[in-house]
């Protein structure tokens, strides 16, 4: 199964000019327990989908009661910067959503 048919909300977004933020939130706590103890999204894995360092995560946090991990991250280019692409950062989210998530 995908992460898109699993997940409740995968989201990208601004955290300022120079960060962007993802959310992945889920419908129930047992959805939500069952991708954190699976370990589909670690900070290593979401480094290699994006490229990234893993030490360039600026955070990446579980948040039991609210049933959801948030990630943050330098945005590439600065937010309205010759080159960047995607004012609100809204479309960074991609890449996550064919994630596959073991049922």
């Amino acid at each position: 199964m995908k992460l898109q048919d699993y997940a409740a909300v995968i989201r990208s977004k601004n955290s300022g000019p120079f960060e962007l933020t993802f959310d992945i939130l889920f419908k129930s706590a047992a959805d939500y327990r069952h991708f954190v103890d699976a370990g589909v999204l670690t900070p290593e894995k979401f480094a290699a989908l994006y490229q990234i360092p893993v030490d360039h995560i600026i955070t990446f946090e579980q948040f039991d009661a609210a049933r959801g991990v948030k990630i943050t991250i330098p945005r590439p280019w600065p937010q309205g910067s010759i080159g960047e692409s995607d004012m609100h950062g809204s479309q960074q989210y991609a890449p996550l959503l064919t994630l596959e998530v073991d049922s």
